[in-house]
């Protein structure tokens, strides 16, 4: 590449670094989703009672280690997920306001039971 042909394309290289700055730089910035974990184990949730922040999304994550099974249920949350034994579930919820929202496992709900506090 000759000389001029470099200053030529200097311009576009130097937009393309700059562009490429921002979009890491912005990335850093974007705030990610709050995770919490709940596990089924015995036919009960763990932990029982998960507290999150007021009007945040979040991301549940249930792990099941169960052989059998479960259904993670709410009204209130308005969210129902099968959950096979040995495996994972993934359950958006949110944003909510203050309050307690209970969940259950639809299999065995006289044992597993669960509320969400929200704060």
């Amino acid at each position: 590449m000759t000389r001029s042909e470099r200053s030529r394309a200097e311009p576009g290289r130097r937009w393309l670094v700059a562009l490429l700055l921002a979009c890491s730089a912005g990335s850093g910035a974007v705030a990610q989703t709050p995770e919490v974990e709940i596990q089924i184990r015995e036919h009960l949730f763990y932990p029982a009672e998960v507290r999150i922040p007021a009007n945040t999304k979040v991301k549940l994550v249930i792990r099941n280690l169960d052989a059998t099974p479960e259904e993670f249920e709410s009204y209130e949350l308005n969210r129902e997920k099968v959950i096979v034994g040995n495996s994972q579930g993934i359950v958006f919820i949110g944003p909510l306001a203050p309050g307690e929202y209970p969940f259950f496992g639809e299999f065995n709900p006289r044992t597993a039971q669960g509320k969400v506090i929200v704060e």
